[in-house]
């Protein structure tokens, strides 16, 4: 049964609120805030916060799941492949990861439409940048365009996330007069390839230059405006910003009618020139700004940085960084405590994973992946999931099993094992302390069936108890058990000559509890009258023999023993056996001829 989604409960703090100091303790995906002893001597709440609230969201849930699909497969890549090759699957990846971004973006505004709320309105507007800054990543790193094709990838980017401009070339196209439609000069554009159009715009610039050099157009407002545009007139682009909106919108656009070729190793000095002309002296870029102009910079470990910084969660970072650096980008880049920047990442979202219901167990693959510190992580974090269920345990125990995790498989079984035994199921809790292969809490659980059975005489659990094979010898009372059990249906099939073989050599085994000696003597007794056990050579007399021993063995340990009765109940014990099976003067154990 899937486990359900539920919001995150608001934690109220009331130091904060009372202006006291508090301290703070990260840990993944929550933090530990507590009230310091210099503000409020003697305190000692903790509060625990959670700051990671995206987990929790069904919609985004499926951008983990998907995404983590995508991230396995990357993992297969084998390096020996030839480069062209590679990048050809890399583009693929990439694309793949956009367009489970987009899904989920396009399935939130759904929802928005039937029900807005300002989570949801968050989200999109969070997976829009997610997108936005993933594709560009991909034109510029990924793909690699060189100059030429560059612009084209870029204003299919451009195209991509600035929708309304498909839209209303759309409605130009599909109406009666194209060419008299309000937006048709909003929207010029066309199909040609590069070579076409590098040849085409050469000569345009040019004839247009001159045209606006001569006034030849001086008499028509609009179509000197056109011809402005078409030569790349940057006061002229900026007198009509509001159709581009963005400054890389701006951006693209100047490229187009005054750079169409440009390479990508001069993008940065366009890209900072454009977002400063276009943006507002007074206002201060945003997050966004920010990261997009790190990328047109090259700069693929400040766009990490970045992207750290101004978004809520590790997906993005984590995914972008994995793929980057199978692109061989990041391989120079270190962290000093050890681990690289790929690795890091990963092991920051996969520990935010772990705080979730289910999640968890994406999370896995994600620490496989890390061979530096992904096991040491996977043993620390798999010790803190909730173990609410069998079905559950089982999923956690066979993910430590895989993976050599003895010490967890152990930790794992005992807590069970106890939690079946304090609810009186013994045949789990046996089955649970079996995997641990713990011989203490085996032999413990041993004696509580044995108890069970002096207490209702019946077994319970009786497939169990039949069916464990080698794992009996995990213990010696886990051995008497099942063979004691065996005992028993060996009686029910009356085979009693085996049955009481069977018997004595538990007998003499020395392995059964005291407190059920007196078991096996009530046992014994009928065995005696049966006479397939009485025709036996010697079988009934080894078993008087054991029978009375055990009798001397019940007295003692029920009431003691002293010199004298221990003397007079050996002699008696000899006697009656004797007498019994007829023994010679050599003692017992050898039968008189």
């Amino acid at each position: 049964m899937e486990e359900l989604d539920v919001e995150p409960a608001i934690t109220n703090i009331p130091a904060a609120s009372d202006g006291k100091h508090l301290g703070f303790a990260w840990g993944p995906g929550d933090i530990l805030a507590y009230e310091t002893l210099y503000m409020a001597p003697g305190c000692s709440f903790i509060h625990e916060v959670r700051k990671d609230e995206d987990i929790y969201s069904p919609i985004l849930r499926k951008l983990f799941n998907e995404s983590h699909h995508i991230f396995v497969g990357l993992q297969t890549i084998r390096e020996d492949l030839p480069s062209k090759n590679k990048k050809t699957q890399f583009v693929s990846i990439s694309k793949n990861y956009r367009s489970v971004i987009r899904a989920c973006m396009e399935e939130l505004q759904q929802v928005l439409q039937k029900w807005p709320r300002n989570m949801e309105i968050r989200y999109v507007s969070i997976l829009l940048a997610i997108e936005l800054i993933w594709n560009l990543c991909e034109v510029l790193f990924i793909d690699a365009a060189p100059a030429g094709p560059l612009l084209l990838h870029l204003l299919d980017w451009v195209r991509l996330h600035k929708g309304d401009v498909d839209e209303k070339a759309r409605e130009v196209l599909q109406s009666e007069s194209p060419a008299e439609h309000h937006d048709y000069w909003d929207v010029p554009g066309g199909t040609q390839t590069l070579t076409e159009f590098d040849v085409k715009w050469r000569h345009w610039h040019e004839e247009v230059d001159r045209c606006l050099q001569d006034n030849s157009f001086a008499s028509n407002q609009h179509l000197e405006i056109i011809c402005k545009i078409l030569v790349g007139d940057e006061d002229t682009l900026l007198e009509h910003k509001e159709l581009l909106s963005t400054w890389y919108h701006f951006l693209v656009t100047r490229l187009l009618f005054c750079h169409p070729t440009v390479k990508p190793t001069e993008l940065h000095y366009y890209a900072q020139s454009c977002m400063t002309m276009f943006l507002d002296l007074r206002s201060v870029p945003e997050p966004l700004d920010s990261i997009l102009l790190a990328a047109f910079e090259f700069d693929i470990h400040q766009v990490i940085k970045d992207c750290s910084i101004a978004l809520n969660n590790w997906w993005f970072v984590a995914h972008l960084t994995d793929l980057l650096d199978h692109c061989k980008l990041l391989q120079s880049h270190n962290l000093h405590f050890g681990s690289n920047l790929r690795e890091f990442l990963l092991l920051e979202y996969a520990s935010g994973l772990f705080t979730h219901h289910s999640l968890w167990q994406l999370a896995v693959d994600y620490f496989d992946n890390c061979p530096e510190f992904g096991h040491v992580y996977l043993e620390l974090q798999i010790e803190r999931v909730p173990l609410d269920t069998e079905r559950k345990a089982l999923k956690v125990l066979r993910i430590c099993e895989q993976r050599q995790m003895s010490e967890q498989v152990r930790s794992i079984c005992k807590i069970m094992a106890m939690r079946a035994l304090r609810n009186n199921r013994l045949g789990s809790a046996l089955s649970w302390s079996i995997r641990a292969k713990d011989a203490a809490f085996a032999t413990l659980i041993s004696e509580r069936f044995l108890q069970d059975y002096c207490a209702r005489g019946t077994f319970s659990d009786l497939d169990l108890i039949d069916n464990l094979g080698p794992a009996m010898l995990l213990s010696d009372r886990l051995t008497f058990l099942v063979k004691y059990r065996e005992f028993h249906k060996l009686y029910e099939e009356n085979r009693f000559s085996e049955a009481a073989k069977l018997l004595l050599s538990l007998i003499t085994a020395k392995i059964a509890p005291r407190s059920f000696w007196m078991t096996l003597l009530t046992d014994a007794l009928p065995l005696l009258e049966q006479k397939e056990v009485s025709h036996s050579a010697h079988c009934p007399y080894l078993l008087l023999y054991h029978l009375t021993c055990l009798v001397y063995g019940f007295i003692v340990f029920c009431y003691g023993s002293s010199c004298k009765v221990d003397q007079l109940l050996t002699s008696l014990i000899k006697e009656s056996v004797c007498r019994f099976a007829g023994l010679g003067p050599e003692g017992l154990g050898t039968p008189k001829v």
